[in-house]
């Protein structure tokens, strides 16, 4: 009886950490969002809660009113803040694969090099510098290095170990599969499906990163690069990113 009521106590443990995670992470997610909103002049466009083609995010539209005054960042000053930023990290096995200018900020893709696959996606602040993971998909759907991922991990809002020091009961990080149901094929229909109906005129590009959980696709208008959306590996949701503003360059590595 003794050891079924300690079973009963350590479930309920656990589900009210579950619980307290949840919480926390959607205080987190939205401070990120009213963050990005101050820092536009509190400006938004687009269907706004859950709108769009499967959903376009909490409170998200489609972009946000440029920064007045700020001076974008060159992509070498955005390239040294990024890396300066993983040599902290000490993970070998994370590098920086893209850097995009926009000007409201910088936006960079790293990967594993063991596996090639999308890591993370950091966001890099004009005016001072600062380096921190990007919001939306990058927290909220990422299995591996998000805000629900654990056991010392690189993740989440904090950007290091992921949200509580990394912890979150039975998770396992190093045995999370890059495989989703959702093909790339799919994911690039679903987004132009999304842009279709939202922004008619607007167009998936072949520049699509596969992450754990997720893919982010860049988008163009008449050819050239306006912004990115993220699509979920596994429900098909579409997440347009808002908070980059005018699309000015692009390094590869």
């Amino acid at each position: 009886m003794k050891n079924k009521e300690n079973s009963v106590n350590k479930t309920l443990r656990i589900g009210l950490m579950v619980v307290l995670a949840v919480v926390l992470a959607g205080g987190l997610f939205l401070g990120g969002i009213y963050f990005a909103s101050a820092r536009s002049g509190g400006r938004w466009f687009g269907p706004g809660m859950m709108g769009g083609y499967g959903g376009s995010g909490m409170m998200f539209g489609y972009g946000l009113s440029p920064i007045q005054g700020l001076q974008p960042l060159s992509v070498g000053t955005a390239q040294k803040a990024v890396e300066a930023y993983l040599s902290r990290l000490g993970n070998d096995d994370l590098a920086l694969r893209e850097i995009m200018t926009f000007q409201n900020n910088a936006y960079a893709i790293i990967v594993e090099k063991s596996t090639s696959v999308g890591a993370f996606e950091l966001l890099v602040d004009p005016a001072t510098q600062s380096v921190f993971p990007e919001y939306g998909p990058n927290m909220m759907w990422n299995l591996k290095y998000g805000m629900m991922a654990g056991n010392g991990n690189y993740g989440g809002m904090m950007g290091y170990g992921g949200m509580m020091g990394g912890y979150y009961p039975g998770t396992d990080t190093n045995d999370v599969s890059a495989a989703m149901t959702v093909s790339q094929e799919q994911a690039l229909a679903d987004a132009q499906q999304y842009l279709d109906t939202y922004l008619p005129g607007e167009k998936v590009t072949d520049d699509i990163t596969a992450f754990y959980g997720y893919y982010t696709i860049d988008t163009a208008w008449n050819g050239q690069t306006v912004g990115m959306l993220s699509v979920n590996g596994f429900t098909g949701q579409v997440f347009y990113h808002t908070w980059h503003g005018k699309f000015i360059a692009r390094q590869e590595y």
